[in-house]
């Protein structure tokens, strides 16, 4: 039985995000692109037989728009880490537990994972996530404070864009 696809594309006050998801849970996120034809193309570019519905993602929606909005916001969600590799899932998983408005290092994420060694491994599997936001990836800094890499459309750019953002978002400063 094969999974079927969900997808839609939406406008937040960044710009245009899509979403695509099956029923095992949330698969993929475009970070926020200058047109909806644009986030479209980002997400579909290699998904096939998708079909457009808005009604799967109502809740996960609602709670990007006030993310970048400037409001804390948790994503909780059921995730499809479907192709994923049982280290990259771990990696993805240690990610998912740094706090919104915080950031950990590559090596904490490597730590936490049960693989202190594997630093440079731990931010390679950062780097292939498909789930920007949801599994946090950009709270994740150089042990020195620099900010790292970021493989998401707009690179750093974007990283120190969320961090700002978030960190508006507590009233910290990071």
């Amino acid at each position: 039985m094969g999974r079927e696809l969900f997808y839609t594309t939406f406008k937040t006050p960044a710009g245009w995000m899509g979403l695509a998801g099956s029923a095992q849970g949330l698969r993929r996120v475009i970070l926020p692109q200058p047109t909806e034809a644009k986030a479209a193309a980002l997400l579909l570019g290699n998904i096939k037989d998708a079909v457009l519905s808005a009604e799967n993602f109502k809740d996960l929606i609602k709670r990007l728009l006030a993310y970048f909005s400037g409001e804390p916001a948790a994503f909780p969600d059921k995730l499809d880490y479907g192709g994923a590799t049982p280290f990259q899932q771990s990696i993805w998983e240690t990610a998912r537990k740094i706090p919104y408005g915080q950031t950990r290092t590559y090596a904490w994420v490597a730590a936490q994972a049960g693989k202190p060694l594997a630093v440079r491994a731990a931010g390679q599997a950062l780097g292939q996530n498909p789930l920007p936001i949801i599994v946090p990836c950009h709270r994740v800094t150089l042990t020195g404070g620099g900010l790292g890499g970021f493989s998401a459309p707009g690179g750093t750019k974007t990283k120190e864009f969320l961090l700002k953002l978030e960190s508006a978002g507590t009233g910290t400063v990071s």
